[in-house]
């Protein structure tokens, strides 16, 4: 059987609503995933990540951080009816919505939806996409807590 290699990219797209910060997945064939395509000639892995994040959940953002990458297998049928095994590496960024509507996503996906972070991967189909959403998770609440240290200190100079 043949063997054919493809890349990939896609992104975690979050926003922060009253409070929650929430996260865009996508429903394809009744399976809740992440957005993410193949990386079309002469595009960066960043820009094809914003430009499925922008396809799939009618989103757009700007990209805040790498998260990484998985890798799997899959077999799949040509036109002509090969069966070929599939080595496929999805690259996956953190991103921030600066604006659009999950409503006007493309027709290949079946659903786009804001999601709690925490109850996204619980959410999520496959283990690696859920480890990509624990990595996001981590990245967020460091930069949570940060910053509310950082607005801690300021007041109390203020105080002083």
């Amino acid at each position: 059987m043949r063997t054919v290699r493809e890349i990939s990219s896609g992104g975690i797209v979050y926003r922060r609503s009253n409070g929650v910060t929430e996260v865009a997945l996508i429903r394809v064939r009744d399976r809740w995933c992440l957005p993410k395509g193949q990386v079309e000639e002469g595009e960066g892995l960043m820009d094809t990540a914003l430009r499925e994040v922008r396809e799939e959940t009618g989103l757009e953002g700007k990209v805040v951080e790498k998260l990484g990458d998985i890798t799997y297998w899959f077999s799949n049928k040509t036109k002509e009816g090969e069966t070929i095994r599939i080595f496929k590496r999805v690259y996956f960024y953190l991103i921030r919505c600066l604006r659009g509507d999950v409503r006007e996503h493309d027709a290949e996906i079946e659903e786009a939806r804001w999601v709690p972070i925490g109850a996204a991967v619980k959410t999520l189909v496959y283990p690696t996409e859920r480890e990509m959403m624990r990595k996001a998770i981590a990245i967020l609440t460091g930069r949570q807590r940060k910053r509310a240290v950082s607005e801690r200190k300021r007041a109390s100079r203020r105080i002083e």
